[in-house]
């Protein structure tokens, strides 16, 4: 047949899975508004008020990825139930997202008075960061149910 992919078994879509899903779009659209506000123009007197804002909005993104992935009925409590042997992994992305709240709460401190340049070199940095983090999570989910989280 052309015009097919092979199927891969998908895991039932409810519960921790399901939410974690529906936020990962929400969060990827969080971090290209906060990273298309750093690639607007320095010289823009609202620039720095509209980084700050994106970044506050993308923290707090972060905020409910936490919450739905660590949380006692979070994804990462139904992947460690369905495939126990995946338990460093998950550790390594928990210590990611404190990592990663402490490059945002760094950033926002600097963002009032700091150089743009090592702003924006900051800022990539974290959206680097992110990035990895998103691949290791999908990685994670992949792993453990043999399904495909979705790359939005």
């Amino acid at each position: 047949m052309t015009g097919t992919t092979p199927s891969t078994p998908q895991a039932p879509v409810s519960g921790p899975l399901a939410l974690a899903r529906r936020h990962r779009v929400e969060l990827l659209q969080t971090i290209q508004a906060f990273e298309r506000s750093l690639a607007a123009p320095a010289a823009d007197p609202r620039w720095r008020e509209l980084v700050q804002e994106r970044l506050r909005n993308l923290r707090e993104a972060f905020g409910e990825h936490i919450i739905l992935t660590e949380g006692p009925d979070g994804l990462y409590a139904e992947i460690l139930e369905h495939a126990p042997r995946l338990v460093r992994r998950v550790e390594m992305l928990i210590r990611d997202h404190g990592m990663l709240l402490a490059a945002v709460d760094s950033l926002a401190h600097r963002l009032p008075t700091g150089d743009i340049e090592r702003l924006r070199r900051r800022a990539s940095d974290l959206l680097r960061q992110l990035s990895r983090h998103r691949q290791r999570g999908a990685d994670l989910v992949y792993e453990a149910y043999a399904t495909d989280i979705g790359g939005e």
